[in-house]
């Protein structure tokens, strides 16, 4: 999702003002167990309001995933895809379903969750008017084509793939057979939303309404957000705390040594530079565990110079420019893992990870480096320059060190510089613009445990993250292939050879696979990391 992969707000006015670099006070309120206390963890300003059709990256995902629930959950351990709001999920031809919502489930303004809820948000989601970045993802549904067409306008305001047949049960009628379509349908772009929700739409972007286990209290963007426990929350996966205050840093290093002072619980980052310490720092309170990310470097294929043959070689050899191996050991301290596909391990062999696809293009090789940026016809414009936002992830110093590997690389200390955008959510807003002057960070943290999900939304022509606009007729059929085909193992084989093409054309690089990186207090227990990276909110308990 995210990130990128994966954003949000209007103010609330009744928010508590708190300097962000300050974030003074307690780690935890004094509310003791039984679920009482509040956790205080770290954050950054989403980049859009929370709409969960419109967010798609990981700071606004972090809360969807807490204020809402939808028909599917990632199991936190094994990442596999669990029946939530769905009683069961039918079909017959991997193209045509019948989804049963379970009974008992309301929002948290009483409202009941429906059938009606599900299509009503898939609509608006779908809608060109809407402009909602994951308006992509409801794009296999019959009539997308309508709703949200290529060019010109809509001439249909409601997919006719969706027919509510029930209280509790609708039809979705896809426009080819989709076999993993149900498990999609975890992702947050598919949540249910309530009447409010169109009714005012305003005062809901103020404060959302979902059905999870927590509601938003307050918000101020820069500063905090208060979410709180839901008390009459019908699922079972209930809050075992009392809420959680999202305090937004600027400096993930300040956000760590307000850990180490007291004024923080949990902090989801940590960043690079303590990495070495934080295992002694934190008496063993760190977490480092695999997770479904993968960091690479996107290019603007929009603009010209980098959309030719001879950019193709450039880009390769940009990839063996890089020292990944000693990157990875020097600044990261092994959280991270040398990338050798485009993909991610947490997939295993039979989810379809293919370790070394990749092979010499992304082997450290500075001699063949250099030969393949000539025979390129050298660097477009004599120098890149890697975008990245300065706020969050310790991104300056791994672009200054790839930086680095390539100057020596090319035999030139001016071939590769870092450029830094002050904030995530104005890095975002210039990518979404088209303005990147060259290679720009692309982080993805996968929205659901498929392959499909590594490659269609980053690289299928105007797909919602494909940030570069990078486009392939043979990629794109052999995506619609691979959706198509209802027998697993084949599904997952097409889309293998399509990530070949990916691969031929070096239309990113992958540079590592992370690690998810926690740090937390000693007045919180049950501190874990989902596959996905992101704290189980509602599983930490205030000692």
């Amino acid at each position: 999702m995210r990130g990128a992969t994966h954003a949000k707000w209007a103010a609330c006015a009744a928010a508590v003002a708190l300097a962000a670099t300050a974030c003074g006070g307690g780690g935890s309120d004094s509310g003791g167990g039984g679920g009482s206390g509040t956790v205080s963890a770290s954050w950054g300003d989403p980049q859009n309001p929370l709409e969960p059709a419109n967010t798609n990256e990981v700071q606004g995902g972090k809360v969807l995933d807490m204020i809402f629930r939808g028909l599917k959950r990632y199991d936190a351990k094994t990442g596999a895809a669990e029946d939530m709001l769905a009683e069961k999920i039918d079909t017959s031809d991997s193209q045509n379903f019948t989804i049963t919502v379970k009974g008992g489930w309301k929002f948290s303004n009483g409202e009941a969750v429906t059938a009606q809820s599900f299509v009503d948000a898939w609509n608006y989601g779908a809608s060109l008017k809407n402009n909602q970045k994951n308006a992509y993802f409801f794009g296999y549904i019959e009539g997308y084509d309508k709703v949200h067409p290529d060019t010109g306008t809509q001439s249909a305001d409601t997919l006719s793939g969706l027919k509510v047949t029930g209280t509790n049960t609708f039809t979705v009628k896809l426009n080819q057979k989709f076999s993993t379509f149900p498990d999609t349908l975890g992702y947050s772009a598919y949540s249910p939303l309530p009447k409010a929700f169109f009714d005012d739409h305003a005062a809901w972007v103020k404060k959302p309404i979902g059905n999870g286990p927590y509601t938003i209290d307050s918000y101020t963007k820069g500063s905090q957000m208060s979410l709180v426990k839901w008390d009459d929350y019908p699922g079972d996966d209930k809050a075992e705390n009392g809420g959680v205050t999202l305090k937004v840093y600027t400096d993930n290093n300040t956000a760590y040594n307000d850990l180490l002072a007291g004024n923080l619980d949990l902090v989801d980052d940590v960043p690079a530079a303590q990495l070495k310490n934080a295992k002694s720092d934190l008496n063993g309170r760190y977490i480092n565990t695999p997770a479904g990310i993968i960091q690479t470097l996107a290019f603007p294929f929009y603009d010209p110079k980098w959309d030719t043959s001879g950019a193709t070689k450039v880009r390769q050899g940009l990839s063996m420019a890089i020292n990944r191996q000693q990157i990875t050991d020097t600044i990261f301290q092994k959280t991270r893992t040398p990338a050798s596909d485009w993909t991610s391990p947490v997939l295993g062999e039979e989810g379809g990870f293919q370790e070394g696809l990749c092979g010499d293009s992304c082997k450290y090789n500075p001699t063949e480096a250099k030969k393949l940026v000539e025979e390129g016809g050298g660097l477009p414009g004599g120098q890149v320059k890697i975008s990245y936002n300065a706020d969050t992830g310790s991104h300056k110093e791994w672009v200054d060190a790839v930086c680095n590997s390539i100057n020596n690389a090319l035999g030139n200390d001016k071939a590769c510089v870092g450029n830094p955008i002050g904030t995530f959510a104005d890095f975002r807003n210039q990518i979404g613009q088209h303005k990147m002057p060259g290679p720009f960070r692309a982080g993805w943290q996968m929205d659901y445990p498929l392959i499909q999900n590594f490659l269609q939304p980053l690289y299928y022509t105007n797909a919602s993250s494909n940030d570069g606009q990078w486009s392939n007729k043979d990629f794109d059929n052999l995506v619609n292939q691979a959706n198509a085909e209802t027998d697993t193992s084949k599904a997952i084989k097409l889309f293998q050879q399509a990530e070949e093409v990916v691969r031929d054309n070096m239309a990113a690089i992958p540079l590592w696979y992370q690690n998810g990186s926690a740090g937390y207090s000693d007045k919180v227990s049950n501190v874990a990391l989902n596959q996905f990276s992101v704290p189980v909110y509602n599983e930490i308990t205030v000692n």
